[in-house]
């Protein structure tokens, strides 16, 4: 398989030359599943694993492949099995915390241009989501792209896309059917030979259905929604396909649990409307309940920014804040142990 049609560019062969030299070969992760990485390289896939170094040097769970990352391997002779000795640096990665209680960063896909966000247009349409999404992908540095789903199945699209319009400023909106094949001509401008487009959404809101219209064959399990019109899952875990016209797609599981991870800038640009509104408060430091001229409430009372838009802000940064008290308590503590484990090697080689 040709590497420039997995979208390797002039940034990965710098990153490469290291070691080229070695005589290490690469390749790009298409599939993850326990620790078992399905890797397509020049000499077809091949099953790899990471090296007993890799392990004992890595950190944390964001260490180690993701789909879609580039990894330097050394191949098995005779066999189509590999060693994976290092990642690249990736230009991008779009993730989110690791289900659960536990505050670790789960890597979804790693080295992704576009991320399509697919919301359907039956009774999985909601506006929170969409915010939450938002703000994962400007975090990730892909650009992000929305695409609603299942339009065959509704009977009001306008008012849903003019919904969606007010919260995603100036993010692209593509209304399509994948059983009724409409609207897929709008996807066009996306989807440029060598880079990488990650699906992303809940459980049945047609993802596989549309890797499948794209590949034009059938290559992902696909099910009918449930009676009550949730969807149900069919991807069980991240996969990289080359599409025919040599565009990378990732399509994911649904995510029934999406927590953020972080978010700097990203949080403003989501809620830019809000942050222009607070900048306009009589008080620098308005709090937005109690104070004279704040043009936020005012902005709720005269029925220019939703109440529900506005309680959502407040939740994301809440959660956003918690979160980033936790992974400062979590530092903090993997330094500690690191200079306690530094005091201990030095005692052990100091011994007499």
């Amino acid at each position: 398989m040709n590497i420039n049609k997995l979208g390797w560019n002039e940034y990965f062969e710098n990153e490469f030359l290291p070691y080229k030299e070695k005589q290490f070969t690469l390749g790009r992760v298409a599939l993850e599943h326990k620790r078992l990485y399905r890797i397509y390289t020049e000499n077809g896939e091949l099953l790899g694993e990471v090296s007993g170094k890799f392990r004992f040097e890595s950190a944390s769970r964001e260490d180690y492949p993701a789909v879609g990352d580039w990894v330097v391997l050394q191949q098995m002779e005779g066999e189509n099995k590999a060693i994976i000795h290092a990642v690249l640096p990736r230009t991008s990665k779009f993730s989110r915390k690791v289900a659960g209680i536990t505050t670790e960063e789960q890597i979804v896909a790693a080295n992704v241009d576009t991320v399509f966000i697919v919301i359907s247009l039956n009774d999985d349409f909601n506006m929170r989501r969409i915010e939450r999404y938002l703000i994962m992908v400007w975090e990730s540095g892909a650009n992000p792209v929305i695409l609603l789903s299942k339009a065959d199945l509704c009977e009001d699209v306008d008012e849903k896309v003019s919904q969606v319009e007010s919260i995603a400023i100036g993010v692209p909106i593509c209304v399509i059917s994948s059983v009724e094949k409409t609207g897929i001509e709008q996807l066009d401008p996306y989807m440029k030979p060598g880079e990488t487009i990650t699906l992303t959404g809940s459980s049945g809101v047609g993802k596989s259905t549309l890797v499948n219209l794209l590949m034009e064959k059938e290559v992902q399990e696909i099910q009918d929604i449930r009676n009550d019109d949730k969807g149900k899952h069919t991807t069980t875990y991240r996969e990289l396909f080359v599409l025919p016209n040599d565009v990378i797609m990732v399509d994911t599981p649904g995510m029934r649990e999406f927590q953020l991870w972080e978010a700097d800038d990203s949080f403003d640009h989501t809620f830019s409307d809000i942050e222009q509104l607070a900048s306009e408060c009589y008080f620098k430091d308005c709090s937005h309940n109690n104070e004279p001229k704040c043009a936020v409430k005012k902005a709720i009372e005269d029925g220019s920014l939703e109440a529900t838009r506005y309680e959502s802000y407040l939740k994301l940064k809440k959660e956003l804040a918690f979160l980033e008290r936790k992974n400062d308590k979590k530092a903090q503590k993997l330094e500690k142990d690191k200079w306690k484990k530094l005091a201990g090697d030095r005692t052990k080689f100091n011994r007499p």
